[in-house]
């Protein structure tokens, strides 16, 4: 005689059930991880959008700053301050200028170390560098 389901296991019962619900789980959570990764990847775009905008702004910056810099240093732009807040400023005559010959370049790892290099800052012997 066959049995009856009052008879079955519970675990025969219930697993066609358990089965799915895992599997709903499982495409359930598929699908919240799928945006949510989306969602990380649209912000991460705007962080580097924000990023590069920064970027661009600090560069035409840096560059207004660089034409102020090249103005405000300007011996032409110099004289005039100096005559405008009358500082009393003159030329120097040529014999009260002393010209300095610009260090060579500094030495590279294959040179020997050993030999000083010296600037007009340094007497022979003493001094940094070397």
């Amino acid at each position: 005689m066959s049995r009856n389901r009052r008879h079955q296991s519970a675990a025969i019962r219930f697993g066609p059930a358990l089965k799915s619900v895992a599997l709903c789980l499982l495409i359930g959570g598929s699908a919240v991880g799928y945006v949510w990764q989306k969602d990380q990847i649209r912000q991460l775009g705007e962080r580097i959008a924000e990023g590069e905008q920064t970027l661009d702004r600090l560069r035409r910056q840096n560059e207004e700053l660089r034409r102020d810099l090249l103005t405000l240093r300007s011996p032409a732009n110099l004289e005039r301050l100096a005559q405008q807040k009358n500082l009393g400023l003159v030329r120097p005559a040529p014999d009260q200028v002393i010209w300095l010959p610009e260090p060579g370049p500094l030495p590279s790892a294959s040179q020997d170390l050993a030999v000083p290099t010296h600037y007009a800052a340094n007497e022979v012997g003493r001094g940094w560098p070397r």
